[in-house]
């Protein structure tokens, strides 16, 4: 299979982590999950030609934020229609959140994870609620993240690597949807950062992808985490686009 396109990567990802609300018009999806993750919290465009209206659809989308107690926020792709952006420009919304997305073909071997790691359902307490105490989320956000893992459509796997007393170091998450597998949610504890958990877990992850079907592989990195983009590369990955975030301007 050819590297997976940037439609191909997107449509994926939203399918890896759905939102806890969908809607649709054309090509521009509004997805809300409770305000966890811009990932699940915004609009977007997944096709270039798709922008008619896009004022009119721009202000319908973002009264639904509203009723939903969210703040507007739409994630800018190389999918998103000229007309879209256009309309983001006309109202001034800021830019943010500048990310890399990576994407590799699956065909080379991956090394076994050289500390020990463990498979779970990530629905399974034993692996989310170790993913919300490495990350620190409140219990509000631990809540929404399993909720959004119970509506997670395609199969997927959380990998925990653990130290050498057993003690859970590092966490990801990994679904394939369409024969792409897309990772995210990897977080090393502080204390064990720099000592290759996280590679286990990502090789580990990677492992289980291919098991499971997938000829090709994405994931999605903030621009200044030069730590993860290093990690990432050297598994093989490479740069296929980018994208960023806009929001209203604050309120004065």
């Amino acid at each position: 299979m050819p590297l997976p396109t940037t439609l191909e990567i997107e449509t994926a990802a939203l399918t890896a982590w759905p939102g806890l609300y969908t809607a649709n018009d054309g090509h521009w999806v509004w997805r809300a999950a409770r305000g966890y993750s811009n990932r699940a919290n915004s609009i977007q465009c997944l096709e270039p030609g798709d922008g008619a209206d896009a004022a009119a659809r721009l202000g319908r989308m973002t009264d639904l934020f509203t009723r939903h107690g969210l703040p507007p926020v739409f994630k800018v792709t190389p999918l998103t229609a000229p007309a879209a952006i256009a309309a983001l420009d006309a109202l001034d919304w800021v830019t943010y959140g500048h990310s890399h997305v990576l994407r590799m073909d699956m065909r080379a071997g991956i090394a076994a994870p050289r500390h020990h790691t463990a498979l779970f359902d990530p629905r399974d307490p034993q692996w989310h609620s170790v993913q919300a105490e490495l990350s620190g989320y409140s219990g509000y956000d631990a809540e929404t993240v399993r909720l959004i893992l119970e509506r997670v459509p395609c199969d997927q796997r959380g990998v925990l690597a653990y130290d050498a007393n057993g003690v859970p170091a590092a966490a990801v998450l990994v679904a394939v949807a369409n024969g792409i597998s897309i990772y995210g949610n990897v977080v090393t504890r502080p204390s064990h950062r720099g000592q290759g958990f996280a590679r286990a877990g990502m090789d580990a992850a990677i492992a289980w992808a291919r098991d499971a079907g997938a000829v090709a592989a994405g994931i999605q990195v903030a621009a200044g985490n030069t730590a993860a983009i290093r990690l990432y590369t050297s598994l093989g990955f490479g740069r296929a686009y980018d994208y960023h975030y806009r929001k209203p301007q604050p309120a004065k």
